[in-house]
């Protein structure tokens, strides 16, 4: 009885035990959710190589590299760059956690060979990038260590083309450009930067080009770069710049031989013209324009009135027809918010097809007011006036006026107010122009022009004086 009455006992808290176990799951499951644990915010690392990294004595036709967590190659090919380079890309593949590379080619004897994955690896949990992952290796009993670096600039603006390369020949011919595969090449970073390392001593000729397949001058269109003399590595070398350029541009494709093939319904034999005001006002430091589709053949000044709003004619004027024979220009010292009247008689125009006015014209305008403009005051800190220096002054790309500094303060009592970006061009043959560069028997450096990196923004009806570091 006893035995009997401890089992049922031990039976009751047996069970007891597992209601309470079930219910404090029930209640730990609704309360706290399962945690994930921390975000991996780190790239894979490297844990093995087979040559192992910076071997020596090695001639491998398969490397494989073992990672300490799961990896996937992204755009391999515009990725990897092996130096030197090879006329066959190696076959790049990745599996789990290694990353194999197969090479097509024969390797040279006693070379040095470097393979930058620039950030081709990455984890596949998180995607966590290994930037500009490098692995070395030697086919001789020595690790080349020389290295070279420098910056690129594009010479007619200042600014950074990070889609650029940077070749090295070991031939020092002016053909090789044209004909050879480089023995190394190595991109720009964001700023324009680029490094080699592992480098072999040397003579090298040095070039920059767009990252094409070709990797050859063979269009003058192409931005270019060279450096004047081949370069010595050996060690000592100090940080170089090279400008880019493109010897010719190349040219715009128009759009007006569409337009011409499209056949009109109606014949229109009026003249026509625009004309460069604002909002019906004169800028008071330009030339009034009007602008017409086709040349002129005909024009006389004579029979065109230039006028107050009395129709009394207007003293001191030049009237002027551009090199286009499109552009007539009335040039006047304009005073601010005056009106004037500019009558065009039906005969004083024709173009070359023949057309003229339908009636006569007259055009009503004001100039502006002077508080629509902002003095400026720029005082250059480091200005070379030796090098010739021209300010230019630009928007939306495009220069808008170009002034040649003769001392290191530039005073303006009226100028249009915006934002402005300020480059210096170093006028070497000073006619106030970038001039471009030429290679071949002739080797000439083009003009270089220095982007200031704050533009100028330049406030109505205020006095803006700016200290410009160069």
């Amino acid at each position: 009885m006893k035995t009997k009455f401890i089992n049922k006992k031990l039976t009751s808290l047996i069970v007891l035990c597992l209601m309470l176990h079930i219910l404090l799951l029930s209640s730990c499951a609704n309360i706290i959710p399962p945690s994930g644990g921390a975000k991996d915010s780190l790239p894979p690392n490297l844990i093995s190589a087979l040559p192992k990294d910076s071997a020596i004595n090695v001639s491998p036709k398969l490397i494989t590299l073992t990672f300490d967590e799961f990896v996937s190659l992204q755009d391999i090919n515009n990725n990897l760059i092996v130096s030197p380079t090879l006329k066959n890309l190696p076959i790049v593949d990745n599996k789990l956690r290694n990353v194999t590379v197969k090479f097509k080619d024969s390797l040279e004897a006693n070379t040095t060979y470097s393979l930058n994955f620039g950030n081709a690896i990455k984890d596949v949990n998180e995607g966590n990038i290994l930037k500009n992952f490098r692995y070395v290796f030697s086919t001789g009993n020595t690790i080349d260590d020389f290295s070279y670096k420098g910056k690129v600039f594009l010479a007619e603006k200042g600014t950074i083309d990070s889609t650029l390369v940077v070749i090295l020949h070991n031939n020092s011919s002016d053909t090789a450009i044209y004909k050879n595969r480089p023995r190394y090449y190595a991109k720009l970073n964001g700023k324009g930067n680029f490094e080699f390392n592992n480098l072999s001593g040397g003579y090298y000729s040095v070039y920059v080009l767009p990252n094409d397949f070709s990797k050859k001058y063979d269009d003058s269109t192409k931005l270019f770069a060279f450096r004047t003399e081949p370069i010595l590595i050996n060690g000592t070398n100090t940080a170089d710049t090279l400008y880019a350029f493109e010897a010719y541009k190349r040219k715009a494709t128009s759009s007006s031989t569409a337009v011409a093939a499209t056949p009109n319904t109606k014949t229109d034999n009026r003249l026509k013209y625009a004309i460069n005001l604002e909002n019906g006002t004169q800028d008071l430091l330009s030339s009034l324009e009007l602008k017409f589709v086709k040349p002129l053949k005909t024009w006389d000044s004579a029979k065109i009135l230039f006028a107050d709003t009395n129709f009394i004619p207007v003293k001191g004027y030049k009237l002027t027809l551009d090199t286009s024979k499109t552009i007539l220009s009335f040039s006047y010292p304009w005073k601010e918010q005056t009106p004037f009247r500019i009558i065009i008689p039906k005969d004083a125009i024709t173009d070359t097809s023949g057309m003229s006015l339908a009636k006569s014209d007259t055009l009503k305008f004001a100039t502006k007011k002077e508080s629509d403009y902002g003095s400026i005051r720029l005082r250059f800190v480091n200005l070379d006036l030796k090098r010739n220096p021209v300010l230019q002054l630009v928007q939306s790309d495009k220069i808008v006026e170009s002034i040649k500094l003769t001392s290191t303060e530039l005073t303006r009592k009226l100028y249009r107010a915006g934002s402005y970006d300020l480059r210096i061009l170093y006028d070497t043959n000073q006619n106030g122009i970038w001039d471009t560069g030429i290679f071949g028997k002739v080797k000439k450096q083009p003009e270089i022009v220095q982007l200031i990196s704050k533009p100028l923004v330049v406030k109505g009806n205020w006095d803006n004086e700016v200290n410009i570091a160069l």
